[in-house]
């Protein structure tokens, strides 16, 4: 099946939407390119950074949510172990991890095909979800890492419901 290319122009670039939802909301940003925009948000565990691309050829806005935390070698299979049992609880985004800087990313994009543009809305709550999940698995990924729990253990840990008031 061959797809119709078809010219889209666009009223906004992309990350210019970004752009103004980040000064909209007095969040630290810097514009590294035409494409490129980085955000880092303090978390309840730790600092994320984020980083916003427009894929042109695929019309895709890419959103990648590091932290750090260095995956050291003799751990790299149980935390892709780890990832393999959270991505396959998410509904949107995943978690990856970058083997020659031993980090680990959520990554997710919002797919504008046609020229459709991005809304102020779109991007917080893609920006929302990729922090939320990251506050989520933080920690089982501090258990795999530092304490040497298994990845099923780790998660355990962190999925429990808390019920009540203290």
């Amino acid at each position: 099946m061959d797809l119709i290319e078809i010219e889209t122009t666009r009223d906004l670039h992309p990350v210019d939407v970004i752009e103004h939802v980040a000064q909209s909301n007095d969040w630290a940003f810097e514009r590294t390119g035409d494409d490129e925009l980085a955000i880092t948000v303090a978390g309840t565990w730790a600092d994320y950074h984020v980083s916003f691309s427009w894929m042109e050829e695929f019309e895709a806005l890419h959103l990648a949510c590091a932290f750090d935390l260095k995956v050291p070698e003799k751990r790299v299979l149980e935390v892709m172990r780890l990832m393999s049992m959270i991505n396959e609880q998410m509904l949107f985004g995943h978690f990856d991890l970058w083997e020659v800087e031993g980090a680990i990313m959520f990554r997710h994009s919002l797919l504008l095909s046609g020229g459709a543009e991005p809304t102020s809305q779109q991007v917080e709550v893609l920006l929302d979800s990729a922090l939320e999940a990251c506050e989520c698995y933080y920690q089982a990924f501090q258990f795999v890492v530092w304490s040497g729990q298994s990845a099923k253990e780790a998660l355990a840990g962190v999925m429990f419901e808390t019920e009540g008031n203290a």
